[in-house]
């Protein structure tokens, strides 16, 4: 009998070997239902229920046909290896109202496969500690309010009152595991109703995951890392309501990276676009979060900032890719397996390892996949082609 966690592992072996867990998880993450599941594989959905609740074991054929369905080797579908599990209620999500339970738990399993993945790499290479203020802990019951709360983490880690460059950096340099959400999402839903960022302190490392929408809006991009961090340092107890929850993160990101104290001397006391523009790239936020800051702030009245938004919103806008401003992407992952490679474990033996495929390995590392390489054909004896005029080829 062969290694039923290998990846040629024999389904039969499988078979004898099953995790019901591993089952819900990969069906979780393809956002699949048993019934959609059930008629790519053969058997009933509610054969699907009871190979999930542990009740029966699916024989080698089925086992074979859920891993073709879900693409993972059959070996993923083994006990024998550590599994992460978060419940819904232990992630902070954003637009939790208008984000279907499918999309949550589709979220909820990746970031499973990332902490997986993470204590994999944390075997071989030293990552961060986790460096929060005391009163961020989980047992902690004495909680600063969002702005005393950014203040101190700002001391914590030595930030003083500039701007933060290379946020997300920072955020990983401290301990805090920061990944993509890089799953394909429903191209027919409307922004609202989609994945956003969010974050879970249910592992023994915080996570904060973070989605290519923002792909071209580096100071939304950037907002959403701080209001993650926000949820981490002030709602591992969640107490309060969905509404008030976020807006304490917001507090709590708006004085991280723009600390009052700093920032009322420089927003000028009526709308001039021209230098918010210049406070925005000298800050790293976007336009429209210094109108807000300057409302919250007291320096401009209600209704002019409104004016001001109906302007702004009438104005073009350039895309600012995260990509041009490093540091702003997560890389803690990435450069732990550069590192593992450079010393001979490739991402091909850790994919193996854990039982996913290389692409996935990629996907949750925030990996971009390898492109084919190209090289150009020489000039060929005799090729008629080679003897054409340059505007003809």
């Amino acid at each position: 009998m062969g290694d039923p966690r290998s990846q040629s592992a024999d389904p039969a072996d499988v078979a004898r070997l099953f995790d019901p867990a591993r089952l819900t998880q990969a069906r979780r993450i393809n956002k699949m239902s048993k019934t959609e599941l059930h008629r790519k594989v053969g058997v009933s959905a509610a054969a699907i229920g009871q190979y999930e609740r542990g009740e029966v074991r699916p024989r080698a054929e089925t086992v074979a046909a859920l891993a073709d369905a879900l693409r993972v080797p059959p070996g993923f579908f083994a006990l024998g290896r550590p599994r992460a599990q978060v419940d819904i209620a232990e992630a902070s999500f954003r637009r939790l109202r208008s984000t279907s339970v499918a999309q949550q738990q589709q979220a909820t399993a990746y970031v499973e496969q990332a902490w997986e993945l993470a204590c994999y790499l944390e075997e071989s290479v030293e990552f961060p500690e986790v460096d929060l203020p005391e009163w961020a802990s989980v047992d902690s019951t004495d909680v600063p309010d969002p702005v005393t709360a950014a203040q101190a983490v700002r001391r914590h880690w030595s930030l003083g009152s500039e701007p933060i460059r290379h946020l997300v950096y920072q955020i990983e340099q401290h301990g805090i595991l920061t990944v993509f959400f890089s799953m394909k999402q429903d191209d027919s839903l409307d922004e609202k109703s989609r994945i956003d960022a969010f974050s879970t302190t249910a592992l023994p490392r915080p996570m904060i995951v973070l989605t290519p929408d923002k792909a071209n809006d580096v100071m939304r991009h950037r907002f959403s890392a701080a209001h993650e961090l926000g949820h981490i340092v002030l709602h591992h107890g969640r107490h309060g309501t969905d509404s008030q929850l976020e807006r304490q993160a917001d507090m709590f990101a708006a004085e991280f990276l723009t600390p009052r104290d700093v920032i009322a001397n420089e927003l000028p006391r009526r709308v001039n676009f021209n230098r918010y523009e210049q406070i925005s790239q000298r800050w790293g936020v976007s336009v429209s979060s210094l109108l807000y800051r300057s409302r919250e702030l007291d320096l401009l009245s209600e209704s002019t900032v409104r004016r001001g938004y109906i302007t702004l919103n009438s104005l073009p806008r350039r895309p600012m890719p995260i990509g041009d401003f490093p540091g702003e992407r997560p890389e803690l992952l990435k450069s732990a397996i550069d590192l593992l490679d450079g010393s001979g474990t490739s991402l091909a033996k850790i994919a193996a390892d854990l039982q996913m495929t290389p692409r996935h390995v990629r996907r949750l590392a925030g990996i971009d996949d390898p492109q084919p390489k190209l090289t150009l054909v020489p000039n060929r004896p005799n090729d008629p082609y080679s003897a054409l005029p340059h505007e003809f080829m």
